[in-house]
């Protein structure tokens, strides 16, 4: 009575000191079912080439992805699974032996199939077939050679799918670590390539690789677009600075100034296909010289103008657009192209088409002889003070910009007429030019547009 009385009291006030959990050891029965599983397994080692047979067999059957490579290679997924195999089925009798061999296997499989490019699931479903068809085996054999041994299997069948569980994880890690290194290596090709397409420094050889890679038309038609922005993408991003109208597919590529993008044209219905041989003309038919070509640049005008029309760029950003080139060999013109637009455009932002401003780009492309003709033409009316300088320019390029006249630009200016013609009288007095001559025009034009874009 005393003792039974001790034990409520300390019961009363908590729970005795519990000694350490022992190691825990496999019971009788554990040890009984890992031998029948070793007994299992050896079985299935000696008719692995009977087994390597049904699982490629049914990988063929059942998984669409295994079947087109086990038909581009039998022997090679054959040696696969044989080794998988040997190694897992090896790793259930002596998994210290074998555990380190049997991951190097699974390591090596999934990154052979990401290699490839059989898909993750597909690997996935093949481990786990075979980790199903090992298990059958083992109790198949387990039934017809000792029945009364199959019971025991049960205390082995959660060891057996921890195992195929491991493996699997093992072959995912493996996949994804090759499928991201192959990434940045398609990605680093992908942009060598359109570097020296910009470049211009692809060799023709390179050119149909270039376009398969790319997703490219060799012979397509082309413009580069150039943006200059205040804030610049990350070094070595392909990031777009700005939106471009819908469906217009572009490829980016950072420049050390620059932004550029590759934009591939709609290839006009009248258009020629330069890798195709030259038609023969209709009978009677009198084609001039250059129709094509004129009709091909005016189709790739009207395309770049709505493209200008239906960008959407940052306030402050610089936008130049090339001419329209024919093939991935001109990309790189293309982009020296849209890099003297760039240079024409306004300091506080726009978009300049090349093929509209080609005085601007005949100015821009030699800048010192640019300077020099607007030293010489306007050079004279830096005697004037600031401000009646910058009135008889301002009159002077709104008369440019009206053609000519002088009632549109003093409805520019908020001034009469006669006003406008009074100032432009008094600049042909200081600078000895006459505003109705041609070639005067044309000089007094393009010193405008040097001291505009090359001033500062």
């Amino acid at each position: 009575m005393p003792q039974v009385v001790r034990s409520r009291v300390r019961a009363l006030h908590g729970p005795p000191p519990v000694a350490p959990m022992p190691r825990r050891f496999r019971s009788l029965a554990d040890r009984e079912a890992v031998a029948v599983l070793h007994r299992a397994a050896r079985v299935l080692i000696e008719g692995l080439p009977e087994l390597t047979d049904r699982l490629v067999e049914a990988l063929r059957e059942q998984e669409p992805a295994y079947r087109s490579a086990i038909e581009a290679d039998a022997a090679e997924i054959w040696q696969e699974v044989h080794h998988s195999l040997r190694h897992n089925v090896g790793s259930l009798i002596q998994p210290r032996e074998f555990r380190e061999a049997a991951h190097r296997t699974s390591m090596r499989i999934g990154e052979a199939r990401a290699e490839q490019g059989l898909p993750l699931d597909a690997v996935l479903h093949a481990f786990r077939m075979g980790g199903a068809m090992v298990w059958q085996d083992l109790v198949d054999d387990t039934a017809r050679r000792h029945p009364e041994d199959i019971r025991l299997l049960v205390h082995v069948a959660a060891d057996v799918w921890n195992f195929v569980d491991e493996h699997c994880g093992v072959v995912a890690d493996a996949y994804r670590r090759t499928e991201r290194k192959l990434a940045w290596r398609r990605e680093n090709r992908q942009r060598l390539m359109t570097a020296a397409l910009l470049d211009g420094t692809a060799q023709i050889a390179e050119l149909p690789d270039a376009a398969a890679m790319l997703g490219l038309p060799e012979h397509g038609r082309y413009a580069v677009l150039a943006v200059s922005t205040a804030r610049r993408a990350p070094h070595g991003t392909a990031q777009a600075p700005m939106t471009l109208p819908a469906g217009t597919d572009a490829l980016w590529h950072p420049g050390p100034d620059a932004e550029f993008a590759i934009l591939p044209l709609a290839r006009s219905e009248g258009a020629a296909d330069p890798a195709a041989p030259p038609a023969e003309p209709p009978a009677g038919a009198h084609a001039g010289p250059g129709d094509d070509a004129s009709a091909g640049a005016v189709d790739g005008d009207a395309e770049l103008a709505a493209l200008a029309a239906g960008l959407t760029a940052p306030p402050g950003a610089r936008v130049g657009i090339s001419s329209v080139v024919d093939g991935l060999a001109a990309v790189g013109d293309a982009r020296r192209l849209a890099e003297t637009a760039l240079r024409a455009c306004p300091a506080g932002g726009g978009v300049v088409l090349l093929d509209e401003q080609l005085p601007a780009a005949l100015v821009v492309s030699s800048p010192g002889l640019g300077s020099a003709l607007a030293a010489r033409v306007l050079g004279p009316l830096d005697r004037l003070d600031a401000a009646d300088r910058d009135v008889i320019i301002e009159t002077l390029t709104a008369w440019l910009d009206s053609d000519g006249s002088a009632q549109r630009a003093g409805a520019r200016l908020y001034c009469h007429r006669n006003t406008v013609l009074n100032r432009l009288r008094r600049f042909e007095q200081l600078t000895g030019r006459c505003l109705t001559r041609p070639s005067d025009a044309v000089e007094v034009s393009l010193a405008l547009t040097a001291r505009r874009l090359l001033a500062g």
